[in-house]
């Protein structure tokens, strides 16, 4: 009954739909960050806070494990510093801060916390300070004093000459009238200002800086007796214009603002959200060739995804960033958007020229240079920036790179340059039907390619795919690279030139002196006929050299009994097609005489039961050819496994004697028999 009475409150709180922890409402990313500052400062005492400050500036921020370890805030090493958290003070002769902050007013808290400006200039106005003295509930966000100093001398004068209007309005604006925590202070909420109602935005990001119209919050929660004050590191403005209304109104976005009325893109950019804008400028325009533009502007598609590559799904104000942060565009593409110092970067380049213009709707950011995405590109242009330049030029040495320019549909297989470390080849009529093999119709994507699936060339031939645990091939050559997808073709960078089949595994052998006497084994064996049907075959073929090198003796008797010739020979077959990109480490291949070979694969050397092999991925139209200089002997005829297999079938009788006799002592009698046996098989072997 006791159990019953202790459950019934927890019983209650779900079904009244309680989600939260019975430890308590989880801790906002700011609340979390302050506690590990405050878990890295305890050593000095109760209620001390290490604080990462930026050498060089007066830059301080609470940070999360990782800025810890790293001692690096956007790329500039920072030292520790340790001092009293949000809310507490110093006692003199006592160790850390474990007194709190007395308990004041609104005005004579922004004294407290290091806002004397704000205080300041709360004084000429001739009603704010009676309101910040007196009841009520609100809050401030207070520009710290560094922020008022930096304030243009215009701007500042403007302020100052008219206290009682814009001094005061811009302080009211700075205000809310209630009382708002961090734990309330939601990503992408707004707060209703005391100056006409006008909103404050508000961002709270998950490395747990909190953002007031782009100004981050120094120090927060400072409670007063009538509210709470938040000190900020810039003094904020109204905002009005929503991201379109700004292109409209800048001059440097000419080039951008028809962008986006022929995209239709106007409506995302004028409506609800939080978006983030890296808004090119008519100089990041000008920068990339004159064709190159006009292909992209007369063409909807590849306009639309130009510019949803400029646009972040979330407001990312720049004191937001502390380092390399991957974020999601309209587009779905990710961009690496970080900082260097004071200069944001995007994928690595500071092309970022001025930051956090505040929009109702999400920030500005001006950048540059253009960011084309791979899906405006042609594949041209992504083959271009990859490492298969080689390929290029091959392909303009043949006039056939018009096929990567225009608007077909078909997926590229450029070899890396390294294919081509040792010589480039002759450009004849050969080598441009092997190209022109290069380049499969369609536009595919790897990831939906399947093993057996075949694919078209505009060269008229059928190239196989091969899936195998860590690679995905296509005849000879495996996949080195992730796709890159342009506007009309995908490009796969591949690990080798291709080498289409000509024709069976017999034509193959057939065809290359090395195996004339492989060839007449075959034949004599009775082989012929499945070497030459259909089917996926894997023949580690030994050449003229490899019989050359057995005993006559043995190899006459190889040649004279059918039998044996027939078992060797299909031992030397595997029953898939593996190719040598397919190999990895090890892999244990099934032949078609029933024992497994050992294919396995270092330092770019294949081989095959540890015998290194000749040459790899000679293809056929029902398999695939490995040159080897030795004929394999299958484990019963290899004397030391012979024997090996004789002594486990020795053991074998012996442990099933022993499971029948009657005690331990008759087992002991029997040993020596056995032993015995197992000894004398053993010289047989």
């Amino acid at each position: 009954m006791a159990l019953l009475v202790r459950l019934l409150p927890l019983a209650l709180a779900l079904s009244l739909g309680f989600t939260g922890t019975l430890a308590g409402p989880a801790k906002s990313p700011y609340q979390l960050v302050l506690q590990h500052s405050r878990l890295r400062g305890r050593q000095h005492g109760p209620n001390v806070c290490a604080v990462q400050k930026v050498i060089g500036t007066n830059k301080k921020y609470f940070t999360n494990c990782k800025q810890w370890y790293q001692r690096k805030i956007c790329g500039k090493s920072t030292v520790i510093s340790y001092e009293c958290c949000p809310g507490y003070e110093k006692v003199p002769g006592e160790k850390g801060c474990p007194a709190a902050l007395p308990l004041s007013n609104l005005y004579e808290t922004l004294g407290i916390v290091g806002s004397t400006t704000t205080q300041l200039y709360t004084d000429r106005t001739e009603k704010l300070r009676p309101e910040m003295e007196g009841p009520g509930s609100f809050t401030i966000f207070a520009p710290s004093n560094e922020a008022w100093s930096s304030l243009p001398a215009e701007v500042l004068d403007s302020l100052v000459s008219n206290v009682n209007i814009e001094l005061l309005n811009a302080l009211r604006y700075h205000m809310v009238d209630r009382r708002v925590l961090t734990d309330e202070l939601k990503h992408g909420m707004a707060l209703t200002s005391m100056y006409q109602n006008s909103n404050i935005q508000i961002h709270h990001y998950p490395n747990g800086i909190v953002t007031v119209n782009c100004a981050r919050l120094l120090k927060a929660d400072h409670h007063a007796t009538n509210g709470v004050v938040h000190l900020i590191d810039k003094v904020i403005s109204t905002v009005t214009n929503n991201i379109q209304q700004i292109i409209e109104i800048e001059d440097t976005f000419e080039t951008l603002r028809a962008a986006v009325a022929a995209s239709g893109l106007n409506t995302v950019l004028e409506g609800d959200g939080q978006f983030t804008l890296l808004a090119p400028t008519n100089e990041a325009f000008e920068k990339i060739p004159a064709e190159t533009l006009n292909r992209i502007l007369g063409d909807p598609e590849a306009l639309r995804d130009l510019l949803n590559n400029h646009i972040l799904k979330t407001a990312m104000c720049a004191e937001a960033i502390v380092a390399g942060m991957a974020m999601e565009t309209l587009g779905g593409t990710t961009l690496e958007v970080g900082c260097s110092g004071d200069m944001l970067t995007i994928n690595g380049k500071a092309v970022i020229s001025n930051k956090d213009i505040l929009a109702t709707n999400g920030v500005i950011h001006f950048i540059d240079e253009l960011l084309i995405p791979d899906s405006a590109k042609t594949l041209l242009e992504l083959a271009s920036e990859s490492d298969v330049s080689t390929a290029i030029d091959l392909l303009r040495q043949a006039g056939l790179s018009t096929h990567l320019s225009g608007k077909e549909q078909l997926t590229f297989l450029a070899p890396l340059n390294s294919v081509f470390k040792d010589g480039v080849p002759r450009i004849d009529g050969q080598m441009k039907t092997l190209l022109l093999n290069h380049m499969v119709k369609g536009q595919l994507a790897s990831k939906y390619l399947y093993s057996g699936q075949t694919l078209d060339t505009l060269g008229g031939k059928k190239l196989r795919v091969f899936v195998y645990r860590n690679s995905l091939c296509i005849e000879n050559s495996c996949i080195a690279a992730h796709d890159k997808k342009g506007r009309y073709g995908t490009l796969f960078t591949m690990d080798r030139m291709l080498t289409p089949p000509m024709g069976t595994v017999m034509d193959v052998l057939k065809g290359d002196n090395r195996f004339s006497m492989l060839v007449a084994a075959i034949q004599s064996a009775g082989l012929m006929e499945t070497l030459n049907r259909e089917g996926v075959y894997t023949v580690f073929a030994p050449t003229n050299e490899a019989f050359q090198a057995m005993p006559p003796e043995e190899l006459n008797k190889l040649l004279a009994n059918a039998k044996e010739l027939t078992n060797i020979l299909k031992y030397h077959i595997g029953d898939e097609i593996l190719v040598s990109g397919g190999i990895g480490a090890l892999v244990r291949l099934k032949s078609l005489q029933g024992d497994k070979l050992e294919v396995s694969s270092k330092n770019n050397v294949v081989s095959v039961n540890k015998e290194p092999v000749a040459e790899t991925d000679i293809m056929a139209t029902n398999g695939v050819v490995y040159a080897i200089n030795t004929v394999l002997q299958p484990p019963a005829n290899r004397p030391q496994e012979r024997g090996e297999e004789l002594a486990d079938s020795a053991l074998e009788i012996f442990k099933k004697a022993s499971a029948y006799s009657r005690s331990a002592q008759s087992s002991m009698r029997l040993a020596p028999v056995y032993q015995r046996l197992l000894e004398r098989m053993k010289r047989r072997g």
